[in-house]
């Protein structure tokens, strides 16, 4: 108990450090003077709060947890419990924009895009093993792919989704050149480096790009040709003119999330397929051992290459993707701050498991937007979630089961 004490009194006064700058002094302007203002009750609050966890509910939920330590483990799935799990969350995903307002499908649309985006990431870092910070730059090319395309020539989602996804893969390809003899902290430095690079070029290519301002006006899809707007141009016909029904925007927000389900079905399926194949494999032989997996006759090079390559594409399927829902695109979209999401959807989900990956996706897109009144503590709370998830269960809510052979004795 003694040591508890010790220790809480210890993390009360680091607590008290950190939080004094930010909360303690606040900036007071009274005519021409500015001063600060000391605003002790939050700091001591702060402290109160950490010194009573860290006496008194962690002991006790460490002790707890220690007892009934079955009790509160999280499930392991195998392939049976898996494929039960997506086939469930797929007929949820197919019902649900009959049954919800606008405000929930378009929540949902988000969400199924940070599925197509931490699919992508998990090949790159839960089957690989390749830790990247910058996979917000494949987004970008792919978003600014389908933009510029439209704005330059004219073209419409269907033509530029697959060179969208082609040319996200094509920076991918590039990317893995340089981080070839890369592991770890300073493959992250290089890939962080690599995104940042690509939002900048996006800001200073102002006459090709439009700059921060970025491109305005891109279309949604079309229905087999026909698009979903109200009045058609001239010489078109609406979707909802051919099919002889009164327009709802509705209608257009249904099309668009159901657009998305599919492009996230086929990440899915796709991913699903080819970890199972040997390139999918040799992914995970580098992940484990990068000197015993060239022991095997396996070429690094390429493993790393097609990684980098594969969950680049997806990346680029879902920027041309979000491009064609928002109608504008422009630098400030593509920050460091989406990297860091993407790979925290990827790390507690359970890196290698997409059924995890799912489900923190959902868990990280909908309670900020159920939260909105705690808007401004979000990335307080996200630091919190994340440091409880490493505390508690490293490996992610969903783990993913490895094939494995018991002898028995």
């Amino acid at each position: 108990m003694v040591s508890h004490i010790k220790n809480a009194l210890i993390a009360a006064v680091m607590a008290g450090v950190i939080i004094a700058p930010v909360f303690g002094l606040q900036i007071v302007r009274s005519g021409m003077q500015t001063h600060l203002e000391p605003e002790w009750d939050m700091v001591l609050m702060g402290m109160a709060i950490v010194f009573v966890f860290q006496a008194f509910v962690r002991p006790a939920f460490v002790k707890v947890m220690g007892r009934g330590e079955r009790k509160f483990s999280m499930p392991v799935l195998n392939d049976t419990s898996r494929r039960a799990m997506i086939f469930l969350l797929i007929a949820i995903a197919l019902i649900w924009p009959f049954f919800t307002g606008r405000a929930e499908v378009d929540i949902a649309t988000l969400v199924l895009i940070y599925v197509m985006l931490g699919l992508g990431l998990n090949i790159v870092v839960g089957f690989a093993g390749l830790l990247d910070l910058g996979f917000v730059g494949f987004y970008a090319v792919g978003a600014y792919t389908y933009a510029l395309l439209y704005h330059w020539a004219g073209w419409g989602f269907w033509e530029a989704l697959p060179l969208a996804g082609a040319m996200a893969g094509l920076f991918g390809y590039l990317l893995g050149f340089p981080v070839l003899r890369l592991r770890g902290d300073y493959l992250a430095i290089v890939t962080l480096g690599f995104g940042e690079i690509i939002r900048l070029l996006l800001i200073n290519l102002y006459e090709f790009t439009g700059g921060p301002d970025g491109i305005s006006g891109i279309p949604k899809p079309t229905v087999f040709g026909m698009p979903m707007v109200r009045r058609a141009p001239e010489g078109e016909t609406t979707f909802h003119e051919f099919m002889g029904w009164q327009f709802d925007n509705m209608d257009v927000i249904i099309y668009l999330y159901l657009m998305a389900l599919v492009l996230a079905l086929v990440t899915l399926f796709v991913s699903n397929r080819v970890i199972r194949m040997p390139i999918g494999r040799a992914w995970e032989a580098l992940r484990e051992d990068e000197i015993a997996c060239r022991s095997l006759g396996l070429n690094p090079t390429n493993i790393k290459l097609s990684a980098f390559t594969m969950g680049a594409t997806f990346a680029g399927f879902g920027g041309a993707f979000f491009a064609a829902r928002q109608g504008l695109v422009n630098p400030e979209s593509f920050t460091f701050l989406e990297s860091a999401l993407i790979l925290a959807i990827v790390v507690l989900g359970g890196m290698g498991s997409q059924v995890g990956v799912i489900l923190a996706a959902i868990v990280l897109t909908v309670l900020p937007e159920v939260a909105r009144e705690f808007a401004e503590y979000r990335m307080m709370i996200f630091g919190l979630v994340m440091v409880v998830m490493m505390m508690w269960r490293p490996q992610g809510l969903l783990p993913m089961k490895r094939p494995h052979v018991e002898l028995k004795q």
